[in-house]
């Protein structure tokens, strides 16, 4: 009989952390599950130790290749899942579980028969757990049996890993993770929010996120990182690209929350980082923010703050000495109030 609950937890240099990781899974309350670890042409013995626990565990096998990346081997683990198991998870192989996690999520959807349940997360330090202010908004209450349309905030939830999928809905969304770039989530996750019929979002901690410390910095921890920009920019049109081809009336309005949440919140993100980088990061920045920019729209441009619309006019007419300038002064001024607001 097919366990009722499928991972699929991608291996790829991360030794450091794995065991934690498995032993995080190993130790759920919900121990009916199958665990597929998918060894992405790793380097270090990551391997060693995965395959330590498929000999130990008849929950844990192995399955290796090539390293063709993140989404690519997430992909690959979906492939090998034991036919007939009724729901689906992702846990990234630095990261760490609650031990009620999937206990938690699993009794939510058997309730409530939504789509899929996703939950709040937690940074993982050295020093203890912390908030994830990334999961803030769309996690502030537990809301059972809701939708993108009643909570706009979920555009925000691209995370892969804070989510347990009704396996039927998955396989029938057929969307599967992007190949050949960072930031593969929000193309699968934030398309599966706008094709539920009904989401699950759980207040609780599911999920402990790990901040890499010591000089190992994670993908997203890469602030200046020109690939990043270039593949996060990549992932957004990748999500509009897909909005667009879909010929449902609503998926127009669908597509202008989703371009006004770039506009404001997504794309903004670069900001913080374009005074750090070098010009090189700039024209990188330059050239791709305003690839999408120009895709979005001047009508979206018009109706934004007066801030955002000056950042934006100088990203299009490539003023990036300017925009530098402006930034700076902002993060001057905010880092100013925050000095002011702890006195």
């Amino acid at each position: 009989m097919a366990p009722r609950l499928s991972l699929v937890v991608p291996v790829y240099n991360v030794e450091r952390y794995l065991g934690e990781c498995l032993d995080s899974i190993a130790a759920q309350t919900f121990e009916d599950f199958e665990c597929v670890m998918v060894d992405d042409g790793s380097t270090d013995d990551g391997p060693v130790i995965a395959k330590a626990y498929a000999a130990r565990d008849r929950r844990f096998r192995l399955v290796q290749q090539e390293n063709k990346g993140l989404g690519a081997a997430r992909n690959t683990g979906w492939r090998h899942l034991t036919p007939g198991t009724e729901y689906l998870a992702f846990v990234d192989s630095d990261d760490t579980l609650p031990p009620h996690a999937y206990e938690l999520m699993i009794g939510t959807l058997d309730e409530t028969g939504s789509d899929f349940a996703a939950g709040n997360a937690m940074r993982l330090r050295t020093t203890g757990l912390t908030p994830s202010h990334a999961h803030r908004r769309p996690f502030r209450e537990t809301r059972l049996r809701t939708h993108i349309r009643e909570l706009p905030a979920l555009v925000t939830d691209r995370t892969a890993w804070n989510k347990v999928y009704r396996r039927s809905f998955f396989d029938a969304a057929g969307i599967l993770y992007p190949e050949g770039i960072l930031y593969e989530d929000a193309p699968v996750s934030v398309p599966h929010h706008f094709l539920a019929e009904r989401v699950d979002v759980l207040a609780d901690p599911i999920y402990h996120w790990r901040v890499r410390e010591g000089g190992d910095l994670s993908i997203t921890q890469k602030k200046t990182d020109p690939r990043g920009l270039i593949d996060r920019v990549r992932s957004m049109e990748l999500v509009r690209e897909w909005l667009l081809a879909r010929p449902e009336p609503e998926f127009a309005e669908h597509l202008r929350a989703y371009d006004h949440n770039c506009l404001v919140e997504e794309i903004p993100m670069f900001f913080w980082s374009i005074p750090d980088g070098d010009r090189a990061y700039w024209e990188v920045y330059q050239r791709h923010v305003s690839r999408l920019l120009r895709a979005i729209g001047p009508a979206r441009l018009a109706a934004l703050n007066p801030q955002l619309r000056l950042k934006y006019r100088l990203t299009l007419g490539d003023h990036l000495n300017r925009f530098v300038a402006v930034q700076r002064l902002h993060r001057l001024v905010r880092r100013t109030r925050q000095a002011a607001t702890r006195r």
